[in-house]
């Protein structure tokens, strides 16, 4: 098998080309920014669950001997759990550390959705052009007969632009629309456990009524 064969740069350029221009064009710039965005750090861990719960058995620590009254925050650089605990610390509620997390979590949902639709539209879109990259090679054929050469070199642009908008498809849009998807689903399981978790460790020091306590002072009722 000539691997030569398979290369032909007009119906790469129709099928690629006209795949992204079309999905940019429906999508518009915001979606193929998260969708860039998304991909961009796929040779990165997106959410360190360990180092993100080790920081803030930190804070925990702090709040069960202290009190959530003398707590101060602990910032260490992750945008919702900073927000988390300075929800709690400043409402001394649990209520308001979930509903953190909730909004935090919604907006994540809204952006992985974006990317992914964007995606998966281009992975739709892909085998559309490989369906426009033959028929214009059917133009190319000489309307006064047929030439062997001719009717040979449309047969296999049509032939490859059909093929690239399957692989263009099957193999890299769709896979990475999925791909995006899973680390997305990923890292809110892990959240949700890390913000379960946290609520778990404060909740003994937030009574029902009256001032907040220490855990010590919690465990002597």
């Amino acid at each position: 098998m000539d691997a030569a064969s398979f290369i032909q740069p007009t119906s790469f350029a129709i099928v690629v080309g006209g795949t992204l221009i079309a999905t940019f064009l429906r999508c518009g710039p915001k979606d193929c920014s998260l969708a860039l965005a998304a991909l961009a750090g796929f040779g990165q861990k997106r959410f360190d669950a360990e180092a993100a719960k080790a920081e803030l058995a930190a804070q925990v620590r702090a709040i069960q001997q202290d009190g959530l009254l003398r707590a101060n925050p602990r910032h260490f650089g992750d945008r919702e759990f900073d927000d988390v605990t300075d929800a709690l610390i400043g409402t001394r509620s649990v209520e308001a550390l979930v509903k953190t997390h909730e909004e935090h979590k919604r907006h994540r949902q809204i952006t992985d959705e974006r990317a992914v639709r964007t995606l998966a539209q281009a992975a739709e879109l892909a085998p559309v052009f490989g369906l426009a990259g033959t028929l214009i090679s059917l133009t190319q054929l000489p309307s006064d007969g047929i030439a062997r050469e001719a009717y040979m070199s449309a047969i296999s642009m049509g032939v490859l632009s059909t093929l690239y908008g399957l692989l263009l498809a099957n193999l890299v849009f769709a896979p990475l629309s999925r791909m995006v998807e899973r680390i997305a689903a990923t890292e809110e399981r892990e959240r949700q456990k890390i913000v379960d978790w946290l609520a778990d460790q404060v909740t003994p020091v937030i009574p029902k009524h009256g001032k907040p306590v220490s855990l010590h002072e919690a465990a002597a009722r």
